[in-house]
């Protein structure tokens, strides 16, 4: 088992602050390196019968896999932190610690005036073509990054890659831009699944199915509708999708991702079942027809 981290001593950076919906941020200083604390919501931040309780987990657990696979993410860790009552929190490090600025991709939109919609408009024609436009970095290199994503969000269920949330980073100095790691993966795997819902989704091939069919769908959209990632990927596989999909499939090593999550601490047996479960039938439906290509 993964040894947990206690953050709670940890010395707390005032003046960094960050954006994003879901739960409380703070930012501390551990083992040398600064670390964005992300908490599960409350139930006054999020007043809906399924609350996004597990977002940290999900966020720990996709977001080591992402890696796992071959997207560069952030570098995650699960600890505890007590203030009055002691909550499971996600660490992420900071990677502009160093000094590099994040551009987020809808800050980057927004500069490109040939675009027909705003910063946070996800209709994917018009997401390539301010990729193609954007000067940050090759657009042969983002694009193929872009669809690499793309992918493993299929994989991971994740419903909420909006523009916010992927980007790049900037030296002040030197101006020079990279691509910077994917982060926020706190929607993947179901992230308001309560046990109700894991069991029945483990024991009802027919509730699986509607959540691997159904939803989630990618925040992206074509004609104003979200795109759905089981006919996208069966759509696409020979056409736009298949480079990333012959860089990421082959990566996607069930075994070794079973033997992470069940390494993972602060899950109960239930949810290591349940994402074992879900991923594994995630991958049968988009990705085994392609495995074998």
């Amino acid at each position: 088992m993964i040894e947990p981290i206690d953050f709670t001593g940890c010395e707390r950076l005032p003046g960094r602050a960050y954006n994003g919906a879901n739960g409380k941020k703070i930012a501390v200083r551990y083992d040398g390196d600064v670390w964005l604390l992300k908490f599960p919501p409350s139930t006054a931040e999020k007043p809906t019968t399924l609350s996004y309780s597990n977002s940290c987990y999900s966020e720990h657990v996709a977001s080591n896999i992402a890696n796992m696979i071959g997207l560069r993410a952030h570098e995650t860790r699960l600890g505890t932190f007590t203030n009055g009552k002691t909550k499971v929190v996600c660490a992420c490090r900071d990677f502009t610690a160093d000094g590099k600025v994040l551009y987020d991709f809808c800050s980057i939109k927004n500069t490109v005036i040939d675009s027909e919609t705003g910063g946070t408009g996800t209709e994917l024609d018009d997401v390539l073509e301010t990729i193609d436009h954007q000067s940050f970095v090759d657009p042969v290199v983002l694009k193929a990054h872009f669809w690499d994503m793309f992918v493993v969000d299929a994989f991971l269920g994740n419903f909420d890659r909006h523009n916010g949330n992927w980007g790049f980073l900037v030296d002040p100095t030197s101006r020079k831009a990279e691509i910077a790691p994917a982060f926020d993966f706190g929607s993947c795997l179901l992230p308001q699944a309560d046990d109700d819902i894991m069991r029945r989704v483990i024991e009802d091939k027919a509730e699986l199915d509607a959540r691997i069919y159904n939803f989630p769908a990618s925040a992206l959209k074509q004609d104003g509708k979200k795109i759905g990632y089981v006919d996208f990927i069966a759509q696409n596989r020979d056409g736009v999708l298949a480079p990333s999909l012959k860089r990421i499939v082959p990566c996607i090593d069930l075994a070794a991702i079973s033997a992470f999550i069940d390494d993972t601490p602060y899950l109960t047996d239930l949810q290591r079942q349940f994402y074992k479960t879900y991923l594994a039938a995630r991958y049968k439906v988009m990705f085994e027809p392609i495995s074998s290509l």
